[in-house]
């Protein structure tokens, strides 16, 4: 019986195998004493042994570093040991393809009059920042996957790439955006939902941004069995059409260490620059 592993820490921990409730742990401090519990525990819950799991969908973030690495090791890991397939996803855009899902179908393209919704997804950066990406996408007519999951909106470029920011420069910048799209978009009002994790916590400042919708501070992956399901066919489909992709984490800060300038003075020597 083949499966689809889901590992995602990029906020809290999410394991699920795709077609089952996923295990939700939102405190990112049980990263290390309860991810391999919990994944042992959605295998058994589902009926499957280890070995039946052919593909492994792990959150590449953006996120914090420690948290993270957690997520990511554990699945390479894992795939490693069983031979399973290894599927890279930006957390990110999975939530632009839930939200007009959540929506009911709202602002798609078959009403050229309607109004159009953009996503701001947002994750939750610390240091007073949001990991951003401001996505534009539009329904298909036909279901693309079982399970509950209904039709996977287009993915267009977005109209801004991921980046990490304060969330005062972040409603500045969508704001920008905006005026753009909807000097290209004439016949449609627009609209901009914010969703994700952070978006309450900073919600006064993204009140800046002009057009504001819906905020939500939630993810796909808080939404149980569909969750799960649109989150790895978002990823199984981006990897179908970038199947090089590597799995590695998505940062986006300089980590904290850096090698000191000048080194310590060692027994009377003059001590080296870090750029010798």
């Amino acid at each position: 019986m083949a499966a689809t592993l889901v590992i995602d820490t990029s906020y809290g921990s999410t394991v699920g195998i795709v077609g089952h409730e996923p295990i939700v742990e939102a405190d990112s401090r049980t990263h290390v004493e309860k991810l391999r519990v919990n994944i042992a525990r959605a295998t058994k819950a589902a009926g499957l042994e280890p070995g039946d799991i052919d593909r492994i969908i792990v959150g590449l973030g953006p996120a914090p570093f420690t948290g993270l690495r957690a997520g990511i090791v554990t699945a390479k890991a894992l795939a490693f040991a069983t031979g399973a397939e290894l599927i890279g996803q930006n957390v990110l855009e999975p939530q632009a393809q839930w939200n007009p899902i959540r929506r009911g179908g709202d602002g798609h393209a078959a009403n050229p009059g309607a109004t159009r919704v953009l996503t701001l997804a947002v994750n939750d950066a610390r240091r007073r920042q949001l990991y951003f990406e401001l996505c534009d996408q539009q329904p298909q007519a036909a279901p693309a996957a079982g399970n509950g999951t209904p039709a996977r909106p287009v993915q267009s470029e977005p109209l801004i790439a991921m980046d990490i920011d304060y969330p005062a420069n972040i409603a500045s910048r969508v704001n920008d955006a905006v005026k753009t799209y909807a000097a290209a978009h004439p016949e449609c009002a627009v609209t901009v939902d914010v969703i994700g994790h952070g978006a309450a916590k900073y919600a006064s400042e993204l009140a800046g941004i002009e057009h504001l919708g819906d905020v939500v501070d939630a993810s796909v992956l808080d939404q149980g069995e569909q969750g799960l399901g649109i989150f790895a066919l978002d990823a199984i489909l981006a990897h179908d059409a970038r199947p090089d992709a590597p799995v590695e984490p998505l940062y986006l800060r300089r980590p904290d260490a850096e090698v000191p300038n000048p080194l310590k003075h060692v027994l009377g020597h003059g001590g080296t620059r870090k750029d010798d």
